[in-house]
């Protein structure tokens, strides 16, 4: 997979190897393209990170992806955004993101392998098996790492019952459950987790609410309203009930960011389907 970078004139007279650092290139992948034929090219011709670049050189970094899934074309998931840096689908409930042992070839990853058989598939952000919604896939290595640093998110969810504060933020620490491999739970010793809310709508039996994060810790959303006294509708793991949704009724709706090669600023929306009852 090939990334084009252009020279820009605050760079000239800049050596290769500090522009693509501060590009967001890590050094480890610099490593590796250096010792791959035509792994870096300026305008066509071999360069050195050593060498110095000019305003308006096209530096072209050949990276060859070599951890490949199992494709699955018979998965169908709708894909909000797509270029040659990455691609964002909108997940559907019940799909895992990765494959594991229970899960080997119905995840996101086997269908990204079905549509870019030659790419090491590499999700920017995770969602849990049944939360739908947004999902960032790097198609190299340098886009991975640049969204990293610049996307963000917002979720939706219904939950149960009606706010009293219609915004305002949970700031409590979150741990692993004792005893438990997955679940999450409040606890002193945990780690550092702010979650802000605002209620959209009401019934008298849900709230549909927006939610942004501060972190990103393990089922935070869940756990926090779990704690507050609001669970995510159909979330059975933190209290929810699923009388009316089968599912953890969460949504990941929009994810924005700064593309690693435009610089442009970019906002990719997933309609939150999901109803009051």
């Amino acid at each position: 997979m090939a990334v084009e970078i252009i020279i820009k004139e605050k760079d000239n007279g800049k050596k290769l190897g500090e522009v693509l650092l501060q590009r967001g290139v890590s050094r480890r992948l610099i490593t590796r393209l250096k010792r791959t034929p035509n792994g870096i090219t300026r305008n066509g011709e071999i360069i050195r990170t050593i060498d110095t670049v000019s305003n308006g050189d096209v530096i072209i970094l050949n990276e060859q992806d070599n951890t490949l899934l199992e494709p699955n074309p018979s998965l169908d998931v709708e894909i909000l955004f797509d270029d040659d840096q990455l691609v964002v689908f909108n997940k559907p409930p019940f799909m895992p993101v990765h494959p594991s042992i229970k899960h080997q070839g119905d995840t996101l990853g086997n269908y990204f392998a079905a549509l870019y058989p030659k790419l090491t598939f590499r999700p920017v952000n995770r969602l849990d098996r049944d939360t739908s919604g947004c999902v960032i896939v790097a198609k190299n290595q340098f886009a991975a790492k640049a969204l990293q640093r610049s996307y963000k998110k917002v979720y939706y969810a219904i939950c149960h019952g009606r706010f009293t504060d219609k915004t305002g933020s949970v700031n409590a620490p979150i741990a692993r459950e004792k005893e438990s491999i997955i679940k999450r739970c409040v606890r002193d010793d945990g780690q550092v987790a702010i979650t802000h809310y605002k209620v959209l709508d009401e019934s008298d039996k849900y709230s549909i609410v927006e939610f942004t994060l501060e972190s990103g810790r393990t089922h935070q959303i869940r756990v926090h309203m779990a704690h507050i006294g609001h669970a995510v509708a159909g979330d059975d793991m933190y209290g929810g009930t699923r009388d009316d949704y089968k599912r953890q009724a969460l949504h990941c709706g929009v994810v924005s960011f700064i593309h690693p090669t435009t610089n442009d600023e970019i906002t990719v929306k997933a309609p939150f389907e999901l109803c009051l009852k």
